[in-house]
């Protein structure tokens, strides 16, 4: 007959935990900032399969980051240009036209108040004068 004290299941296997070891997230666990469970989670609402493998959103989630972070280095370097402390939708469309990867990948994106990038056709600026085109030449 067990005692008073004990629940009467047996504690036998399993993972002993000790009371001081705190649980660590995916996103720790695989050092990134983006949450791996979330979008662990978002894969499995989204039913884009059956079954989703344990590393699937590890991967996602650090190609997310890593896209994040080039358009912000990118955006903080047009900020910088343009005297800015503050990053603002012009600075995102310049630093993403401006790069020829993320141009193509954000092809068909419109970025509200972003504006157009600069840009004037050879043909329409004025057309050097010929003593200028020659001293040029001379060097």
């Amino acid at each position: 007959m067990p005692s008073a004290k004990s629940s009467g299941k047996s504690k036998v296997g399993g993972k002993v935990k000790s009371e001081d070891t705190k649980s660590t997230s995916r996103s720790t666990r695989a050092g990134l900032q983006f949450p791996v469970s979330r979008i662990h989670r978002m894969l499995r609402r989204a039913n884009v399969s059956k079954r989703i493998g344990s590393g699937a959103p590890v991967y996602l989630a650090a190609v997310l980051e890593y896209l994040s972070a080039e358009i912000l280095e990118l955006a903080g370097n047009a900020a910088r240009d343009n005297k800015k402390r503050r990053i603002n939708p012009r600075h995102l469309q310049l630093a993403i036209r401006n790069d020829e990867e993320l141009s193509k990948l954000l092809g068909d994106v419109i970025i509200s108040e972003g504006g157009v990038v600069p840009y004037i056709n050879p043909a329409l600026l004025p057309a050097k004068s010929k003593k200028q085109s020659l001293d040029s030449q001379e060097v």
